[in-house]
């Protein structure tokens, strides 16, 4: 069993409350706007469903809110599981890069979007982040740890594509297959690939040298 250090839960609270928050808001906006172009709920919702943003910040949602409310159950563990928080850990924090380096400068979004793009692509990473350097899982992570990690962006790739193929349209330009084609799409998606994977393998080395530090108050391991 994955025993939570009691001092990790107001941080874990804290941050599905500011992920929660962050998602719902988006969700808001993108009925709001869907709306107002004469579309549906259901249409607002394949939309705000359709980026790797969204989804991973549910995906820390989860790791955060499950091993609180269901931490003695079997999927409140799996959730809890260094497995699961790594790839989530990851999949954040490139959520934040890519969206610094690569999407901040192709719209400038006002108001209460405004607001939810600084929680969803600022705020959530850095509480995940400081969260996984302040509470590192004491059980060893694999070396291929991030290898596994890299199923998740995986899934959401052929994911993407797919539902490229079905609606006509693509949640990021540097995976449009409309306008760049298959190639460049796929290449570009590999060289996000290879950036998570690489970025796992930092977020691994930094749970190790914070768990050999003993800078937790309560280790966390199996019982």
């Amino acid at each position: 069993m994955i025993k939570q250090p009691i001092a990790s839960k107001p941080a874990l609270i804290a941050l599905a409350i500011m992920a929660w928050t962050g998602v719902l808001l988006q969700y808001v906006l993108s009925i709001d706007l869907a709306l107002d172009n004469g579309k549906t709920v259901i249409d607002g919702t394949v939309v705000f469903l359709g980026y790797f943003t969204v989804l991973t910040n549910i995906f820390v949602a989860l790791t955060a809110t499950m091993p609180i409310l269901a931490g003695s159950r079997r999927f409140g563990q799996w959730f809890a599981s260094p497995m699961v928080v790594g790839s989530a850990t990851t999949a954040i924090l490139l959520v934040g890069i890519a969206y610094h380096f690569l999407l901040r400068q192709v719209w400038q979004p006002q108001g209460l979007q405004l607001q939810a793009d600084i929680v969803l692509h600022y705020v959530v990473p850095i509480l995940t982040f400081a969260y996984w350097l302040v509470f590192p899982p004491q059980t060893k992570l694999t070396i291929f740890a991030p290898l596994l990690w890299c199923l998740y962006p995986l899934a959401y790739v052929v994911y993407a594509f797919v539902r490229g193929e079905l609606l006509g349209t693509y949640p990021y330009y540097f995976i449009d297959v409309s306008s760049l084609g298959y190639g460049k799409a796929i290449l570009n998606a590999l060289g996000l690939l290879i950036a998570f994977v690489v970025l796992g393998f930092v977020v691994r080395a930094l749970a190790t040298l914070r768990k050999h530090s003993g800078a937790t108050e309560k280790p966390v391991g199996d019982e």
